[in-house]
């Protein structure tokens, strides 16, 4: 890292490395360095549009890359594993996408590699740095809407019927859980703190062996959390907090909010809106680079427990409705 500039690498340039890219250009003394791909082309086109220097064609050589300070990864959920793998053995820090891996043995491996090698690691949760969802954390520990007793959300989409695309193959793990349920379960964790002492959940597996439909409820030792995830059907996507004395409600596409709603029995509703500087990926871009610059090996807001609270979860829910991934067995 040079002394003013902070230089990022991503490994697989694909959609949701637009919206990192992008995020990029507001985040002070940050850079990106170099992006890598299977594809050249691919590689070129998108450091091209970013105005970045390098772009590589085989993930090793952006990992061996010395003047690469931190790697985002970005691929398909199954190959997460092993790219963060190579770049914790190497040394490099890695904010990896969620879900961080495809189960709790996975993560719980990246973990010790991280302490290992004295490597930073955290888990993209974006949602969880945003500022409405700081102002909920807030309100939450002003206790404002009273004890909490429920939590509904869903995130849910009648996505096309495109059975190459990754959201609908087995082999890239995809499915509703690991690619939206992920955000129902790691915001309820991040609302209540700790894993659920209970968990029923129920699923429908299409034809390409994937949960198309997942429906959950979790509970914390008497508070509910309960959403569906899907890519069958539009749900309004929203997260709603109840509690004892009012209630908390986050806009839909709750996990990309910029609109919170509080309502306390007795008082008039406050709505607060805060928009994004960029695309929303800024906080957690900074909250890596910051993380790094005080010699920190994980972050407070998603730490390795809290990831591997959420494989944990997702693990269960995964065996209790019949979602199986046959690779795991053959990687």
């Amino acid at each position: 890292m040079s002394e003013t500039t902070f230089n990022w690498g991503i490994i697989a340039p694909g959609r949701i490395a637009h919206n990192f890219a992008k995020a990029l250009k507001v985040v002070p003394n940050a850079s990106l360095y170099a992006v890598a791909s299977s594809n050249l082309e691919r590689a070129k086109t998108f450091a091209q549009e970013y105005d970045c220097e390098h772009a590589y064609d085989d993930y090793q050589t952006l990992i061996d890359d010395p003047q690469v300070d931190a790697i985002y990864i970005a691929n398909p959920h199954r190959f997460h594993f092993e790219c963060a793998k190579k770049c914790l053995i190497a040394g490099k820090p890695v904010l990896c996408e969620k879900p961080i891996t495809v189960n709790e043995a996975q993560v719980q491996e990246l973990v010790s590699l991280a302490q290992r090698h004295q490597t930073f690691l955290m888990e993209a949760v974006w949602t969880r740095f945003l500022p409405v969802w700081q102002q909920v954390k807030v309100w939450l520990e002003e206790q404002r809407v009273g004890e909490l007793r429920v939590l509904s959300s869903s995130f849910s989409f009648n996505v096309p019927r495109d059975e190459n695309d990754r959201l609908l193959n087995n082999e890239l793990a995809g499915g509703a859980l690991l690619d939206t349920g992920i955000y129902n379960l790691t915001m309820s964790q991040f609302v209540l703190q700790r894993e659920p002492s209970s968990i029923v959940a129920n699923g429908l597996i299409g034809e390409t062996n994937v949960d198309e439909r997942t429906s959950v409820i979790l509970d914390y030792d008497g508070i509910a959390s309960q959403f569906t995830c899907g890519l069958n059907a539009t749900l309004d996507n929203s997260f709603t907090i109840y509690g004892s004395n009012g209630s908390i409600a986050v806009d839909s596409m709750f996990w990309g909010a910029t609109k919170a709603v509080l309502k306390v029995k007795g008082e008039e509703e406050q709505v607060i809106e805060l928009p994004f500087r960029a695309t929303g990926f800024e906080y957690q871009i900074e909250e890596v680079m910051n993380c790094i610059a005080q010699g920190k090996l994980q972050s407070d807001v998603i730490s390795w427990q809290d990831s591997i609270n959420t494989m944990k979860t997702m693990d269960e829910i995964r065996r209790q409705i019949g979602l199986e991934y046959p690779f795991l067995n053959r990687d």
